[in-house]
């Protein structure tokens, strides 16, 4: 299964906004807050992976 890595660029409620990093793209991702770790705010960056996104430390 592919690795996958987001900045969370916005919060709208109970959805987020990311944007991949790990590849070149303006796209934005749409993501229901429920299926994110707690704690996430705008400027974190996210791993996905095997149907499953955590927070990845700098």
């Amino acid at each position: 299964m592919e690795t996958m890595f987001y900045l969370v660029v916005g919060i709208d409620g109970d959805y987020a906004n990311l944007k991949r990093i790990d590849v070149e793209s303006d796209d934005l991702k749409l993501v229901a807050r429920a299926l994110l770790p707690d704690g996430i705010n705008e400027g974190v960056k996210l791993k996905y992976e095997m149907l499953q996104y955590e927070i990845v430390e700098d």
